[in-house]
C-alpha cells in the first residue's frame, strides 16, 4: 500500500512539474506536443498504421473469436474455466 501511494504521489509530482515548469519557450508537455504535430510525427504516425493495422485487425478478431468460443449457448461467457461450476480437484505436489 505504502509502495502504491508512493509511486502515485511521483508520478503526480512529475505531472505537474510537466506541465507547469518552463523549458525555454514551453512546458515539457508542450513541447511533446509541437513534436508530435510535425510533419515528420505525422507520416510516422500513418506508417505505423499502415503496417500495424492489418495485424492489429487479425488480433481484435483473433479475440473477438475467443471471447465468442467461450460464449455457452446462452451467449454468456463461462467464466469458471468451463467446469460448469465445479471445482477440480487439486493436484497433488509431485515429488522430485
Amino acid at each position: 500500500m505504502l509502495r502504491w501511494l508512493m509511486i502515485l504521489t511521483i508520478g503526480a509530482f512529475l505531472a505537474y512539474l510537466g506541465s507547469t515548469v518552463k523549458l525555454g519557450s514551453r512546458t515539457f508537455f508542450g513541447h511533446v506536443q509541437a513534436i508530435w504535430s510535425t510533419d515528420e510525427a505525422q507520416d510516422m504516425r500513418k506508417g505505423l498504421e499502415e503496417k500495424a493495422g492489418p495485424a492489429l485487425d487479425r488480433v481484435k478478431r483473433g479475440v473477438k473469436a475467443g471471447i465468442e468460443a467461450a460464449a455457452g449457448e446462452d451467449g454468456a461467457a463461462r467464466l469458471d474455466g468451463g467446469t460448469g461450476g465445479v471445482d477440480a480437484p487439486a493436484e497433488a505436489p509431485s515429488s522430485p
